[in-house]
């Protein structure tokens, strides 16, 4: 039957594969913050603001795909869902949803460990 093999295919592109850096489209959130800093939108310097950007934005893919093995697959997923929302993606948001979610876990993990009643309290 055809349907199940269409849902299943569905199913696999609506949630992004945990094991390799997502790829994304950074080209409209660059635009947009180019346009934010020139005067108008024939303002040349928009163009050197973009490649910036652009460069910003494959540096900080660089450094991701450097941590992508430490992080959550749940926050992988979670986050590349996040930062795939609402058209304008970017690997500066991706990165630092997956630090927050990796520090509240350590936080969590750290706040249920035993307490010693003989050690010096922190300050």
């Amino acid at each position: 039957m055809i349907l199940p093999a269409i849902l299943a295919l569905g199913a696999h592109l609506a949630i992004p594969a945990a094991d390799s850096v997502p790829t994304l489209n950074v080209e409209q959130v660059c635009q947009g913050i180019a346009q934010q800093g020139g005067a108008s939108f024939h303002d040349p310097q928009i163009a050197q603001e973009k490649k910036e950007c652009l460069d910003s934005e494959q540096a900080v893919r660089d450094e991701l795909a450097k941590q992508w093995p430490n992080f959550n697959s749940a926050d992988k997923i979670a986050c590349t869902n996040e930062a795939r929302m609402g058209g304008d993606s970017s690997y500066t948001e991706l990165i630092t949803c997956l630090e927050m979610a990796r520090d509240v876990r350590a936080m969590r993990v750290e706040s249920e460990q035993p307490k010693d009643p003989l050690a010096p309290a922190k300050h």
